[in-house]
């Protein structure tokens, strides 16, 4: 698989990463599988989808502790990303990002990871009672002392309403700006789809004048931009879709002519080509520093989504994608 770097040291990783949350959070828990996710991540790796994307919080912990099963066998094929400053409640998620939990969390990820060291270190939110800056300059500590070998950190605001373009990210942009006074930014993680190119207009260029990398998140737009959902059919009460404004069925029908765009771009790549393997394939198509971070469970569609890593869109297929219409959400 083609490699990309992350950050000015030039951390390579594969074009097509693994996000690892749905094997334990977020979506419906009737359908995950320990030993499938387990062949999902071998899979993965055998594909050159280097960097496995998991965080603390999912599950919470149960994810971490899953990914470590495999790098106890595997370290050296992985790039390892997990994320600290999230702390999951019976029914609410709280930040803390004070500098004495940060570094007893990285700990704890460690011996779950069965790992010496992680090679991105991620602040998922800041904290609103700490100064950006103390969090990370604790974050800064762990690299000199060898726990961590980067930082990123995770965009602020992804959904954060009905507004769209450069504003969206602004918070995450004055973040970024304060604590690189501190140490270097590796890494931005962030929503990046077809039906969510927001942060093109102001985060991902921040990124790329300073050579960050930036890892697209959701660049499947949550499973929808695949084709393999069905409208109306609807979802468990604990997926995150079942809460989300473009997941039900009436946007999900008003949205399919995108799927269908994706799908004609497809078939002039052969019939093996799929939807979401063109979806992919726009998303590295946006920045060399651009990773896509897709998220399944299933080994099946980790091999499929690491082969959009080898798709080459034309400028025609690229100019047919920017036609597509918008998505549209339930308040539109």
């Amino acid at each position: 698989m083609e490699r990309r770097t992350i950050g000015a040291r030039a951390l390579a990783v594969g074009a097509v990463g693994l996000g690892c949350m749905p094997m334990s959070w977020a979506y419906s828990a009737s359908r995950r599988r320990g030993d499938e996710s387990l062949r999902a991540v071998h899979r993965a790796l055998d594909c050159g989808s280097t960097l496995l994307d998991t965080a603390d919080m999912y599950g919470p912990f149960t994810n971490e502790l899953l990914v470590g099963r495999v790098l106890k066998e595997r370290r050296t094929d992985a790039f390892v990303s997990t994320k600290v400053g999230l702390l999951v409640g019976e029914q609410h998620i709280v930040a803390n990002g004070r500098p004495g939990y940060v570094k007893r969390a990285c700990d704890a990820s460690l011996r779950r990871l069965q790992t010496d060291v992680i090679d991105l270190y991620q602040l998922h939110r800041a904290d609103p009672e700490v100064p950006v800056e103390e969090t990370w300059g604790a974050m800064a500590e762990l690299v000199r002392a060898g726990k961590v070998r980067a930082l990123g950190l995770c965009a602020v605001g992804a959904r954060g309403g009905r507004r769209s373009g450069g504003r969206l990210y602004d918070a995450t942009i004055l973040q970024l700006q304060r604590v690189q006074q501190v140490f270097p930014v590796s890494a931005v993680e962030a929503e990046l789809s077809v039906w969510s190119p927001d942060a093109l207009d102001a985060l991902l260029p921040w990124c790329e004048a300073r050579d960050i990398g930036f890892l697209a998140a959701m660049p499947l737009g949550n499973g929808f931009l695949t084709g393999t959902l069905v409208p109306g059919v609807g979802f468990e009460a604990d997926d995150v879709r079942a809460r989300h404004p473009r997941f039900t069925a009436e946007m999900m029908a008003a949205n399919q002519p995108i799927v269908a765009g994706l799908r004609r771009v497809a078939a002039r790549h052969g019939e093996d080509v799929t939807a979401a393997q063109v979806a992919l394939a726009w998303v590295l198509a946006q920045g060399r520093h651009v990773v896509a971070v897709p998220g399944t469970k299933r080994e099946r569609w980790a091999a499929e989504n690491a082969a959009a890593a080898g798709l080459r869109l034309t400028p025609q297929d690229l100019a047919e994608v920017a036609r597509l219409p918008r998505a549209r959400g339930s308040w539109d």
